[in-house]
């Protein structure tokens, strides 16, 4: 895939946000060899310098003009209600032919906002790795993190078929099985499947915090705690910040699935209230095959 004149699919690979994601994929590119450097941005200097230490990046830049200057890719790895504010920032220094893509979890409308910012000589391919951790930051970035996962990618008619092939690549070699999505339909899977179950665990969380006001003798409730409520709640131990913006930026897909969720909810109670064991049976049963449908 790379250029006859280069053993590298990309010169210089700029990363915007080098936390578990963006760290990972710089991880990728330089044990790969798919990018001659790779620089990172940020916010904060020690988040940076530590990139550098592991490994995931080779220098970083204080301003992103420095940087996208020289590039032939930009990930952004910050959170997804900062793409169009970063773009707009630093669109008009990148030059022509660079690819932009990303890591993000939403993309619907966003795919094309981010597109109209930039230039029309800039090619954008929206993707998304589903790998991650309930942990945040580059310390725990590994260049393993997307083996065996799946990476949609949501291209758009504007989208340059040469880019899409590059974007694709980069994830097959990174260990992902890539597919294609219409950037609307990925938000309602993605919506159900990761953004719903995260919900449910944060509010699960809540519930235990009210219950706990409730229970007797001063008992602690997460002291008897066992295996099924960790393996619930792992990932109520996410990032605040990126799962603020992913409900609000996929906020009219989460309203109907919580909706949906919640008309779940209230049929358990009824079969409770009425103590329908057969009924409750035949609903655990349901929940049963089903979960073993999952991959």
């Amino acid at each position: 895939m790379a250029s006859s004149l280069s053993e590298y699919l990309f010169q210089q690979v700029t990363i915007i946000g080098v936390g578990l994601l963006g760290g990972s994929l710089g991880l990728v590119l330089k044990e790969q060899g798919l990018a001659k450097t790779v620089v990172g941005i940020g916010r904060r200097q020690v988040n940076l310098e530590l990139a550098v230490q592991v490994g995931a990046i080779d220098r970083f830049a204080s301003e992103p003009h420095e940087a996208v200057r020289d590039s032939d890719l930009i990930v952004l790895a910050t959170p997804v209600n900062t793409y169009v504010s970063h773009v707009q920032r630093w669109g008009p220094h990148v030059p022509s032919g660079t690819i932009v893509s990303d890591v993000g979890s939403v993309k619907g409308q966003l795919v094309f906002d981010v597109e109209a910012a930039l230039p029309s000589t800039v090619c954008f391919v929206g993707a998304h790795p589903i790998a991650g951790k309930e942990k945040s930051g580059v310390a725990h970035a590994t260049s393993k993190l997307f083996d065996g996962a799946r990476c949609i990618v949501t291209p758009t008619p504007h989208t340059n078929a040469d880019a899409l092939t590059k974007i694709r690549c980069l994830w097959e070699k990174a260990g992902s099985t890539v597919l294609s999505m219409d950037p609307m339909v990925h938000d309602w899977v993605l919506g159900a499947v990761s953004h719903l179950p995260h919900i449910a665990s944060f509010s699960l969380m809540h519930a235990l915090r009210d219950l706990q006001e409730k229970t007797p003798e001063d008992l602690s409730l997460l002291d008897f705690s066992g295996g099924g409520l960790r393996d619930t709640t792992r990932i109520a131990a996410s990032s605040p910040e990126m799962w603020r913006d992913i409900c609000l930026a996929n906020r009219e897909n989460l309203l109907i699935m919580v909706e949906q969720y919640i008309t779940q909810l209230e049929v358990f109670k009824q079969l409770l209230i009425d103590q329908d064991g057969s009924g409750l049976s035949q609903n655990i049963e349901q929940a049963k095959m089903l979960r073993e449908r999952l991959p």
